[in-house]
């Protein structure tokens, strides 16, 4: 199983938490991958200047509410399909 962490601490959520994670919600449904993806949310991950950070199986990632379909195709659908 893919496992995505969202930062939903303050500075990430200030820059767009929320809307990442509504948006891989969303995305993981509509390509029905609830079997295979992981979506949790986790506290400050320390690189709040970076914008709203993510984690695929521990890789870090930065994702902004414009990025996430990118983001998702990318480091999601890439490795699971």
């Amino acid at each position: 199983m893919l496992k995505l962490s969202v930062c939903i601490g303050s500075s990430c959520h200030i820059k767009g938490s929320r809307h990442v994670v509504e948006d891989l919600q969303y995305l993981i449904s509509a390509h029905n991958l609830q079997e295979l993806v992981e979506l949790s949310g986790t506290f400050c991950m320390g690189k709040c200047q970076q914008g709203v950070c993510v984690t695929v199986d521990d890789a870090l990632s930065t994702v902004s509410p414009d990025t996430v379909n990118a983001f998702f195709e990318k480091e999601v659908l890439a490795k699971v399909v």
